[in-house]
C-alpha cells in the first residue's frame, strides 16, 4: 500500500500541469477543444493486472483530471477484438502482429510504444527435458516436444499465446497430444496449473515473479525472440471516449509516468517488472 500511494502521489504532482493543458491533436489521431472527461474503457492484458501495475497507474491517472477508467483485463487478442467492435476506448496490449493488423484495418487512431518486459520459459526445477542446456527457446521447445514433457499453454488468444505459437512454428512443431495442456486461462492461473502438473510454460517475467507459491523456476531467458513490447492504442470508433483515450495515451507515455514504470517492482522483487519505451517505435 505504501509503494502504491507513493507512486500515485509522485504522478499526481508531476502530471496535474500536463493534463491541465487539455486535449489536442498532436499525433493522437483526432482533436478535441474541450477538457477530457467521463468514463473510458481500457482493455488491457492480464499481465498488467496480475503484476499490480494497474493498481498503481489507473488511480494516478484518474487523479490528474476528470476521466475515470473501467479496466477490462483479458488476453491481448480479446482486448483488440473489443477495440475493433468499439467496446473499448483505449488498449494497452502486447501482441505486435495483431496490433499492426488492427491499425491497418483503420480501428486505431494512434499507437505508441509504452514499455517492454520479456518472456521466460519456466518449468519444474528437475527440468526433465533438459531445456536449460538447449541453447535457446526454440531448441528448448523442440526438446520438450521430443521428450513429450508436459507443457501448459494459455490457449486463450492472448499476446503470450500468440508468442508461444509463433515460437512453436519456428521450432517446426505443431504441439498436440496429452502432454500439451490447454488451460484456456490467464497467465497467473496457467502458471499455477503448470506448477501443479510439473509442466513447462511460457510466461512474461513480471507475472511469474508476482505469482506466489510456484514450484517452478526460470529455465530459458534472454535474447530478441523473448522480447515483449507493450503499446497503447487510441481506438477510432464512433461513440468512443476519444478525449480520455488521447489523454491516457499522452499520460502513460509522459516522462513522469515512464519513470514510475521504470521503478515498478524494484522494491518488492529486486528488479523492475517493466522497462519504459516511450519514444521508441
Amino acid at each position: 500500500m505504501t509503494r502504491r500511494c507513493w507512486a500515485i502521489a509522485v504522478l499526481v504532482a508531476a502530471m496535474l500541469g500536463t493534463v491541465a493543458c487539455g486535449s489536442d491533436s498532436s499525433g493522437d489521431g483526432g482533436s478535441s477543444t474541450s477538457t477530457p472527461g467521463g468514463q473510458m474503457v481500457l482493455a488491457t492484458t492480464t499481465s498488467t493486472r496480475d503484476t499490480g501495475l494497474l493498481d498503481t497507474l489507473v488511480p494516478a491517472f484518474e487523479h490528474t483530471g476528470k476521466c475515470s477508467v473501467k479496466t477490462v483485463a483479458v488476453g491481448s487478442g480479446q482486448a483488440i477484438d473489443l477495440g475493433a467492435r468499439g467496446q473499448a476506448d483505449a488498449l494497452l496490449v502486447h501482441s505486435p502482429d495483431a496490433e499492426q493488423t488492427f491499425m491497418a484495418q483503420g480501428h486505431g487512431a494512434s499507437r505508441l510504444a509504452v514499455m517492454h518486459n520479456d518472456f521466460v520459459l519456466v518449468g519444474p526445477p528437475a527440468d526433465p527435458a533438459k531445456v536449460s542446456h538447449a541453447g535457446g527457446v526454440v531448441p528448448a521447445l523442440q526438446a520438450i516436444a521430443h521428450a513429450k514433457a508436459s507443457f501448459a499453454s494459455r490457449a486463450d488468444d492472448s499476446g503470450t499465446n500468440a508468442k508461444e505459437l509463433k515460437l512453436w512454428k519456428q521450432a517446426g512443431i505443431t504441439p498436440s497430444g496429452s502432454w500439451y495442456i490447454k488451460t484456456g486461462q490467464g497467465m497467473g492461473p496457467t502458471l499455477t496449473i503448470a506448477s501443479q502438473k510439473r509442466a513447462y510454460t511460457l510466461s512474461d517475467r513480471g507475472t511469474f515473479l508476482a505469482t506466489k507459491n510456484l514450484d517452478s523456476k526460470i529455465l530459458v531467458q534472454g535474447g530478441q525472440p523473448l522480447q515483449n513490447p507493450y503499446h497503447v492504442i487510441v481506438v477510432k470508433h464512433s461513440g468512443t471516449n476519444v478525449g480520455c483515450a488521447q489523454a491516457f495515451s499522452r499520460w502513460i507515455a509522459s516522462a513522469p509516468t515512464q519513470r514510475v514504470i521504470a521503478s515498478f517492482g524494484k522494491r518488492q522483487y529486486g528488479q523492475a517488472l517493466f522497462h519504459p519505451d516511450a519514444g521508441a517505435q
